[in-house]
Parts: C-alpha cells; structure tokens; sequence
C-alpha cells in the first residue's frame, strides 16, 4: 500500500508540474490583455521564449546550481543531465524547470511595450541560469536557509517576490512608457485593449495554481488542504479588493479585482501547508488591500510603470505570504508540523527566520538583477526607440503587422496627446527602407503655393500617427483651434513596407495614421499649407498628403449661423 501511495503521489508531482506549465498560458494572456494591441504579439513571444530559454539554461547550467550537492549551503553542483541521462532524475529537472521559468515569466509585464526583444531574451536566459537557482537552492536544495528553518512551501519568496522584486528594477531602468505621466508626474490609466483575455489568464493561472501550490503534498489530506488554502485566500482578497475599490471610487474595478486575485494566490502560496482556514482568511484580505496600495504606490509616489501590476501582485504579496507565514503558521493536522507562528504561541523567532531569509533573497535579487539590467542597458540597451514604442512591438521588433489580422484593432495614442511633457516633435524618426531609393525635393518644391477655391475650404492631411503633436502645435500658431483627428489605416504608391509572414511576402499592408481635417474661411489655405508642411517635411516617403477641398455651405446645429459665420465663436 505504501508502495501503491508513493507511486500516486509520484504520478500527481509530474501531473502538477504539467498544470505549472500551463500558467505559462495564463501569464500570456494576463500581460496581453492588459496591454495594447499592438504589443499583443511581441508579448506572445516574450511568454513563449521565457520557458525556452529557461529550458535550456536550466539544462546547462541551472539544474545542478538548483538540485545538486550542497556546497558550503550555498549553491548546489554535480547534476549534469546532458551529459548523465540515466543518472538525471527527470520528474524533479521538469518539476523544478516550470517553476524557473515562472520566475522569469513574471517580469514580462511589469517592462511590457517598451523593451528590446534582445535585451530581454538575455535578461530572461540569466535569471534562468543563475539568479533563480541559487536562491532556490538555499530554501529547497538543502541551502543555508533550510537548514536554520525557513518555510516557503510552493515559492512566495522563491519565486513571486524574486519575480516582483526583479520586475521593479527592471521597470525602474527602463522608464514609464510614452504618456503614462504627465509633466506634474500624475499618472494616466493606459487601458488594456482585451480585459476578457486578461480574465481568462486569471482564471487560467488560479487553475494551475493547485499544481502550483500542491504538487509537492505527499497524503491526500495535506493535498486536499493546500487546495482549500488556495481557494480561501484568493476568493477573499478578490471579495476585499471589489468592497474597498466600490467604496473608493464609487464602482468596483474589473482589473484591480482580476489582480486581487492573483495576489491572494501569491500570498498564500508560502505557507499554504502551513495555515489553517482562518489564516488564508487573514492572508486574503490583507492580500487584497497590499494590491491596491502597491498599484497606487508605484503610480503615485514611486512614479514606476508596471502595465500590468506585477510588483504589486507578486512583490508585495510574496513578502506578505512569506512574512505571514511566521505570524499564521499553527502546525495543521495534515502537515505534521509543530506549532510555531508567532500569534499561535510558537513565539518569535520563526517570525524572525522568515524576516532573514527575506532579507537575504531580496540582497541576491536586488543585487545580481540590478547588474545584469545595468549591463544590457549600457552594451545593446533596454529600451527600444521612441519611435518604436509608439509604432508598436509587433511590427518594430517582428515585422508582425498586427496580432489580430482581419480584426480593427484600435492603435490607441490617445495618451500620447495628453503627455505635455513629451514633444514627439523631438523624436529623431528612422527613415524607412524604401526610403533611400528616392529622390528628395526641396522643402519649398514639395508642395505648391495654392490659395484655395473659395471663401471657405476643407483641408485634409492625412499623415504618420506620430508626427500628430508637431502637427498640432503648428496649426495651433496661426489660429486653427478645431480640428477633427481620426485613426486610419492606408498606404501610398508604394504599397507600404515590405512586410513576410512565415516567409511569405505580403503583397499589401495598412500602415497606423492619422487624419486631421479643419475647415477654414479667414485663414487662407496656403497658411494652413504652409503650417503643415513645415511640421510634417523630411522629404521622405511617409509624410503624408494634403487634400483641399471646396465647402459648399456649413450649417451650425446649435443656431441657425451658416457659412462662414458657422465657423466663428464669440470669445
């Protein structure tokens, strides 16, 4: 029976390790759906080649720092399962990979829509390699850390706040994105462009998270336990988060709720062996108000970016579970501990245990992460382009049009326009490919003076969505006060960039634009002309065209003004 008992538990380790996996999936969809689309693609690859190259670092270097013999409590060494098939133990090498490249999966979001594919994908591979595998070593390898009695069951401290914690560094070093703070600092919401893929990752990673958290149990009471455990403090932060944001701000918020969630999951996850059911009540609500405060202390006083709250998800709440864990832990029935929280009488020097190795994992994070970040950022950078950001990752750092072909996709930059501290007028903008294949003209060649047909004319530029501010602000110096801005979509002559998809050419892509329409009477057309040619002119293809029009008549709907004097105001 014994014997019956290990191989079931044996067969549910790998079964857990494959439903860690899957949270992959949810990671993706949660970073995608909480961002624009126009990154959803790049972010798709970012999640994709995290495992991969986590599987390969692991493979090389990462396994043996992890789970092999304990040298002075500090690093593992002498697993080398490339070079020792039958020697490997295969279930812990799967087991233990999933949940590094969870780890590094939890960075993705927080420097989402403005980093260099690259330079993540070197970030990615490092922590892989070496960040994460000696910190893991010291809490489940036999390291220094188990030895004095640290607990982190499933990995608050291990993984989420290693993740949260690397995720604040890197999103300090990179910056906010374009428009997120004004020039007072004050934050501007960004809105993700799918809330309902960004649920689906939530409850995608809740579902993994009963291999996440139990697939270490070893009798079926513990398991049934930690699946108890793991349903409480998620379901209660969630419930905290949804109250506390209705009274706030008068309804309750969908995205801060989707990431209570997560951080009720985060936290209860180090001592989910550890608590009872009143203790993943506790860890619950605290859970859900740690959220809340860690969003509005990186928007508000720390001015950090994180598109998707991932240091208020997993740093936050991966100290809260950790530290909780020495307060909460009562020795449940199923675990066979001893009683030794600090408010179930075991007094404080588990508490204190907790604390250092909190301390300690925070020092090798914050230290080795801050190096590797610094690294990258002064060899090939972090941070892509201004030009790029805007444009979008798919295109600029995959050549993908759009993640969602056949579908209208808003390209929203709508933020871009209220960041008056931002000048995108200021941005040195890369000319095309197609670019040097033709001749340039002279700025006052490009276009002809004209004065217009009549009295009163529509003029139409239609040109890149990035030079919108310079255009703006030029129009605005001779007195143009109304304008009408749409998003459109086209291409000239030229038929766009040359663009392939698996290797195909494309014949034919839209590319992102903006169309300004204004109607004018006293201000002749070729001011306007002028206007927008001295804002849009590189003498390259791209700029844009200028259409005129005749305007019959023009009837203003709130008086019965028509003509020219529907266009005037009184001051």
């Amino acid at each position: 029976m014994e014997e019956m008992v290990s191989q079931i538990f044996g067969i549910w380790y790998l079964i857990g390790a494959a439903l860690v996996f899957f949270m992959q999936a949810g990671f993706a969809m949660v970073e995608a759906g909480f961002t624009r689309a126009k990154n959803a693609g790049n972010i798709i690859m970012k999640n994709l080649m995290d495992f991969c190259l986590g599987t390969v670092a692991f493979l090389i270097l990462g396994y043996s720092l992890l789970c092999g013999q304990d040298v002075a409590g500090f690093i593992g060494w002498g697993e080398s399962p490339l070079l020792n098939f039958a020697g490997t133990d295969w279930s812990s090498l799967v087991f233990n990979l999933v949940f590094c490249a969870t780890a590094a999966t939890i960075v993705s979001g927080a420097m989402a829509e403005r980093t260099k594919f690259i330079s993540y994908c070197i970030y990615s591979f490092v922590i892989s390699l070496v960040v994460y595998p000696i910190e893991a070593h010291w809490i489940w390898g036999g390291g220094w850390l188990a030895q004095i009695g640290f607990h982190d069951f499933a990995g608050s401290a291990a993984i989420h706040f290693v993740g949260g914690l690397t995720a604040l560094i890197g999103a300090k070093l990179l910056g906010p994105r374009i428009g997120k703070f004004d020039k007072d600092g004050k934050p501007h919401g960004i809105p993700g462009h799918n809330i309902t893929i960004g649920a689906l990752g939530v409850f995608i990673l809740w579902f993994g998270w009963y291999g996440f958290n139990g697939a270490a149990a070893t009798n079926a009471t513990q398991l049934s336990t930690i699946f108890a455990t793991t349903t409480i403090a998620p379901a209660i932060a969630t419930v905290t988060c949804m109250i506390f944001t209705w009274i706030k701000y008068g309804k309750p918020d969908v995205s801060m709720c989707l990431n209570a969630s997560l951080a009720g999951l985060v936290c209860v996850t180090a001592g989910c062996d550890y608590i009872n059911a009143f203790g993943a009540v506790i860890e619950g609500i605290a859970s859900g108000l740690i959220v809340i405060f860690g969003v509005w202390l990186l928007d508000y006083k720390l001015k950090i970016d994180d598109p998707v709250g991932a240091v208020a998800v997993h740093m936050c709440n991966g100290a809260l579970g950790t530290l909780m864990t020495g307060l909460l832990a009562c020795g449940t029935d199923s675990s066979g501990y001893e009683v030794l929280g600090l408010f179930y009488g075991g007094g404080i020097h588990f508490f204190l245990i907790q604390c250092l190795g909190l301390l300690a994992v925070a020092l090798w994070t914050g230290v080795t992460m801050y190096i590797t970040f610094k690294l990258i950022d002064k060899t090939i950078g972090l941070r892509v382009s201004a030009h790029e950001e805007i444009i979008g990752l798919d295109l600029m750092e995959h050549g993908l049009e759009s993640s969602y072909a056949g579908f209208q996709i808003s390209n929203d930059f709508n933020s871009l326009l209220e960041d008056e501290s931002f000048a995108l007028s200021d941005i040195d903008l890369p000319e095309t490919v197609q670019d040097d294949l033709q001749p340039k003209v002279e700025v006052d060649d490009a276009i002809p003076v004209y004065s217009g047909y009549g009295e009163m004319n529509k003029v139409e530029i239609i040109t890149r969505l990035e030079k919108f501010d310079v255009l703006k602000r030029s129009l605005d110096a001779i007195g143009i006060g109304g304008m009408t801005v749409t998003q459109v979509s086209g291409c000239g002559v030229q038929k766009g960039q040359e663009q392939f998809y698996r290797g195909a050419k494309v014949n034919m892509e839209l590319r992102p634009k903006i169309k300004v329409e204004v109607v004018v009477s006293e201000i002749p057309v070729e001011t306007v002309v002028k206007a927008a040619k001295k804002a849009l002119y590189t003498g390259n293809i791209g700029d844009g065209k200028i259409f005129v029009y005749r305007v019959e008549n023009v009837y203003r709907i709130s008086s019965t003004a028509t003509g020219p004097s529907a266009l005037k105001y009184s001051k």
